[in-house]
């Protein structure tokens, strides 16, 4: 009987094993997975989102740089068409210097070019420049301060719309 005892005091030390703690690591190398594969997703999605945003932004730029673009051929257009009358108006008044109707005509005018932005080209004195001039006649020095290539008289005034060339002037240059 001793030894029944001695079997009954010993004990005996089992290692167990949940089934849970298995799926628990099971789990959470899927959950990692699933997170990563989330992340991916997101990053991927707010790439495309940037992009669209980009071209949306890129797309309202040339709208406007097209609608600009329209609305100033436009007002040239406008302008060119306009010329003819200034000119007469000018003609008018170098015959005639005295009527105050062509005079305020001319003024009426003047304040609706600078109201759209025409300006005339100054021409008389300055040097020729061929993108603001059109040379027609060359003349000799009328004294000898004058430089070579100045502008000695104006045929036809010359005009621009902000920064472009409406019309050229018309010009006589020194030789």
């Amino acid at each position: 009987m001793e030894k029944e005892n001695n079997n009954e005091n010993k004990q005996v030390e089992i290692e167990t094993v949940s089934v849970d703690e298995g799926k628990a690591e099971v789990n959470a190398d899927k959950q990692t997975e699933i997170i990563e594969q989330l992340n991916n997703k997101i990053a991927e999605l707010n790439d495309k989102y940037l992009r669209i945003a980009a071209e949306l932004e890129n797309t309202r730029r040339r709208a406007s740089i097209d609608i600009e673009s329209v609305s100033r051929n436009r007002t040239m257009s406008v302008a060119e068409k306009i010329l003819p009358v200034m000119d007469a108006i000018d003609a008018a008044l170098s015959h005639n210097p005295d009527d105050e109707g062509i005079k305020t005509m001319q003024r009426a005018m003047q304040n609706a070019f600078s109201q759209i932005g025409i300006t005339r080209i100054n021409s008389v004195g300055e040097i020729l420049n061929p993108q603001f001039h059109n040379a027609i006649q060359m003349v000799d020095k009328p004294d000898e301060n004058t430089a070579t290539n100045t502008i000695v008289g104006e045929l036809q005034p010359g005009y621009m719309f902000g920064d472009s060339v409406l019309r050229p002037a018309m010009v006589v240059v020194s030789k």
